[in-house]
C-alpha cells in the first residue's frame, strides 16, 4: 500500500492501516536487538543505527578509538541475517583486485575466468578503511554507488541486501589516507562512537574473562526479509511539512545567511548536497520503523541528523582554528530551524 504526500488524500483509517502494517513488518527488528544485545553490551545507538542504515538501504562509516566493539557489532549484525558476510582488512598494500576480483588465465582450457572478490556478499566489512590508497578506495566507490563491479569488460551485479560497513581510527593518522569528501558522502550515516559506562564495561570484562563459551547469535531473518521491509520502510508516510523540515534543514548548510545564522558564513566552506536531502528522508523513515511507527515526526530527523549531516559539512580554516566541530553548528542548526 502507498500513500501520497497529499494530506487531503491521506484518511486516518490509511494511516491506521499502514500503522498495522508496520506493526507486522517490523516484528523482527526486536529480534535482532534481542540476539545483539547477547554479545554487544552497551552500544544501543550503534545497532540502532546499523539497523537504519541496513533498513534504508544504505552505507555506514563507524569512527572510534580501537576496542569499542565496531567490528564485533557489525559482525554480530551479519550473524543474526542468514546472509553472506565478508571482512576485508584495508591495508596500504592493497588492490583493487583484492576486493572486486581478477581475471585468471587458465592454461589448460586456455580461456580466461573471472574470479570474484570478497566484495561479492550481502555484507562488506570494510575494517580500517582509510588505511588503503585511493585506488582501492575507488573500486570500493562504484560498488556503493552501482551496486555493480567490473572485471576486466564484464559487468556483475552485486547480490541484494548488499551494505558496506567500514570503520576508520581517528587516533592513528600516520600512514593512511584520508577518505576524500566524494568517498565519505556515499555513507548514508558517519556514526562516531565513545566509551562505554562504567557498568558496562564492568559487564563487558566479566563476558570476557568467564569460563563460560562466549555468547553466540542466532539468525533470526533472511535476506528476502531485509528486502521486504525496505520497501516498507518507504511506504512510511512522511507529511509535505516534514519534507520541508528536512530541505531547510540541508539548507541551512549551504545558505546560514537565510536562516539567521550569519555567524556560520565564515566558518562553512560547504553544506550538504541533495544526496544529504535524501539519505535524511530514508534514514527518517527507518527510524521511525523501528519505532514501529508507520509515520515521520520531526522527532526522527532529528534523532538522526547528526549522523547524516556530520561527514557532509565542509569546515573552513577559521572553525578549525577556533574549535568549531560540525555536531556544533549541527546542534545549532536544529535550535535555530523552525520545526513543523
Amino acid at each position: 500500500m502507498e500513500l501520497t504526500n497529499n494530506p487531503t488524500t491521506n484518511t486516518s483509517t490509511d494511516i491506521r492501516a499502514l500503522n498495522e502494517m508496520i506493526q507486522r513488518e517490523s516484528a523482527f527488528v526486536d529480534l535482532i536487538r534481542m540476539e545483539m544485545k547477547k554479545v554487544i553490551v552497551g552500544q544501543e545507538y550503534m545497532a540502532d543505527r546499523l539497523l537504519i542504515a541496513l533498513l534504508a538501504d544504505g552505507h555506514i562509516l563507524l569512527e572510534g578509538v580501537p576496542g569499542l566493539a565496531k567490528t564485533l557489532a557489525i559482525n554480530t549484525l551479519s550473524k543474526t541475517i542468514h546472509a553472506d558476510f565478508s571482512r576485508i582488512q584495508f591495508t596500504p598494500d592493497l588492490l583493487p583486485a583484492d576486493l572486486v576480483g581478477t581475471t585468471i588465465y587458465n592454461a589448460k582450457s586456455g580461456e580466461f575466468t573471472n574470479k570474484q572478490g570478497p566484495i561479492f556478499a550481502n555484507f562488506v566489512l570494510a575494517d580500517e578503511i582509510n588505511r588503503a590508497p585511493a585506488k582501492v578506495q575507488s573500486a570500493l566507490l562504484e560498488a556503493m554507488q552501482e551496486r555493480q563491479v567490473t572485471i576486466s569488460d564484464q559487468t556483475f551485479k552485486l547480490p541484494k541486501p548488499f551494505m558496506v560497513l567500514a570503520t576508520q581510527n581517528p587516533v592513528e593518522q600516520e600512514g593512511t589516507y584520508p577518505l576524500p569528501e566524494a568517498q565519505t558522502d556515499r555513507f548514508m550515516l558517519k556514526v562516531v562512537l565513545d566509551y562505554p559506562t562504567i557498568e558496562d564495561e564492568k559487564h563487558i570484562v566479566r563476558m570476557n574473562v568467564s569460563s563460560a563459551d562466549f555468547p553466540q547469535p542466532n539468525a533470526v531473518c533472511s535476506p528476502d526479509d531485509i528486502v521486504k521491509a525496505r520497501s516498507a520502510v518507504r511506504q512510511v508516510y512522511m507529511d509535505e511539512k516534514i519534507e520541508q523540515y528536512i530541505v531547510d534543514i540541508v539548507y541551512a548548510t549551504r545558505t546560514p545567511r537565510d536562516y539567521r545564522l550569519e555567524h556560520f558564513v565564515p566558518l562553512i566552506n560547504f553544506g550538504g548536497s541533495p544526496r544529504a536531502s535524501i539519505s535524511l528522508a530514508l534514514a527518517a523513515k527507518a527510524h521511525a520503523f523501528i519505532q514501529r511507527r508507520g509515520y515521520v515526526i520531526p522527532e526522527d530527523v532529528r534523532a538522526v541528523c547528526q549522523d547524516v549531516l556530520r561527514h557532509r559539512i565542509g569546515l573552513s580554516y577559521e572553525a578549525e582554528a577556533e574549535n568549531i566541530t560540525t555536531e556544533q553548528i549541527i546542534n545549532e542548526l536544529l535550535n535555530t530551524v523552525e520545526i513543523p
